[in-house]
């Protein structure tokens, strides 16, 4: 395999991780396993996340295939969201990701404040 090929693998491989690792992608997708869900709900569940920023996350969840939009025919537009089967097999890993975050965030946080104790807080 050529070092070009391996580099546009190598890329595919990070693309996708940044997508389904995203700040807002993973709460997106969690609350879209769960069951078809409406833009408002999301942005209700997916904590700080901009309408704008949602906007965008959907649309490239959806152009990636791991979620699918569906519009009804009413007035107003109702339109949800459900996670594909691609993205129904990530979900125990991103629920057991979340998991373990909240978990261990106070851990973090703590060894965050010792380090910066020990070796002086971040410039930037």
């Amino acid at each position: 395999m050529s070092v070009t090929a391996v580099q546009a693998r190598a890329c595919t491989v990070r693309e996708a991780l940044d997508r389904v690792g995203g700040k807002w992608s993973i709460g997106i997708l969690v609350a879209a396993s769960e069951g078809p869900v409406r833009f408002t709900e999301l942005e209700r569940q997916v904590e700080g996340i901009s309408r704008r920023m949602l906007t965008l996350t959907l649309r490239n969840l959806e152009r990636d295939g791991l979620l699918h939009r569906k519009v009804y025919p009413t007035v107003p537009p109702k339109v949800e969201y459900t996670a594909t089967p691609m993205a129904l097999e990530l979900y125990e890993s991103l629920v057991a990701l979340t998991t373990w975050a909240e978990r261990h965030r106070t851990a973090i946080s703590e060894a965050r404040a010792a380090y910066d104790r020990e070796h002086g807080a971040p410039t930037g």
